[in-house]
């Protein structure tokens, strides 16, 4: 316990900073991320980070992350550069090097570079674009994290106080329904107090709540994701760069799904 609590208070001190300040150092910041979760994924499929398919995938992830507005010292325009044409040229690539190395890179290895590149690029892409890139971004962000975390306690201490029907044991044994519900509603609890306080783009107090409640619902599914991934490829964590709470993947699992869908809602 001890030392999740040195960890946390740590990369606290080193995220904090860039999220608030935002800008190229944090859009730094975020790629470095992002490429060590894709290497934690492809470590888990036993894919060596210093092959020619990692090397493919996690130029495919760069070029994904790429904000749409362009980075602050670089614009490239839209009939230049179209991410659906770089997702197919990976896609030609990789299936290529399945033939060149007869099959000892499957199909199976392609699809998976594929998928995990695109779940973890256009995760933490939304994270860039919701910071840098929209109004009140930084509110977002904070409003964001904040959802996440008081799901994570929630449903810590309402399944252990109420717990007793299991929410999915063949993936995440300790996870309850009563806990899961106590993350929504404390999500939603902390969501109406950051509102009153810190209110983003003028949303009503009905529609926050509404929010909050899919963020937290999605943001639950996207932690059970990250838990089957686990226990399908039989690690503990995605991997150890934060003591006491593994890997990139093992923290930002929950963000990965909260971001994008309220992109898809307009709420972002």
């Amino acid at each position: 316990m001890k030392q999740r609590i040195l960890t946390a208070i740590v990369a606290l001190i080193i995220f904090v900073p860039f999220v608030i300040f935002g800008g190229l150092l944090f859009e730094l910041l975020v790629y470095i991320m992002a490429t060590i979760g894709l290497i934690e994924l492809m470590r888990m499929r036993e894919i060596g980070k210093y092959s020619v398919s990692s090397a493919l995938g996690i130029l495919l992830l760069w070029m994904l992350m790429l904000p749409s507005a362009g980075f602050d010292f670089i614009s490239i325009p839209e009939a230049f550069f179209h991410k659906s044409d770089v997702i197919m040229l990976v896609v030609l690539l990789l299936l290529s090097y399945t033939v060149l190395v007869k099959n000892r890179f499957s199909f199976d290895h392609a699809g998976f570079i594929l998928l995990s590149t695109i779940y973890v690029g256009m995760g933490f892409s939304f994270l860039i674009e919701t910071r840098n890139y929209i109004d009140d971004g930084l509110a977002t962000i904070v409003y964001v994290f904040l959802v996440i975390w008081a799901t994570d306690t929630g449903a810590y201490f309402f399944g252990r106080a109420f717990g007793k029907k299991k929410l999915w044991p063949k993936i995440s044994p300790n996870k309850t329904v009563e806990g899961a519900i106590g993350g929504v509603i404390l999500a939603c609890i902390v969501a109406v107090i950051f509102h009153v306080f810190s209110p983003i783009q003028h949303h009503s107090m009905l529609v926050m709540v509404l929010v909050t409640v899919l963020a937290s619902i999605f943001g639950q599914i996207g932690d059970l994701v990250e838990s089957a991934f686990k226990r399908h490829y039989g690690v503990k964590d995605s991997g150890d760069i934060l003591p006491g709470h593994g890997g990139i993947l093992d923290r930002f699992d929950s963000m990965l799904f909260v971001l994008p869908v309220l992109h898809f809602i307009g709420f972002v």
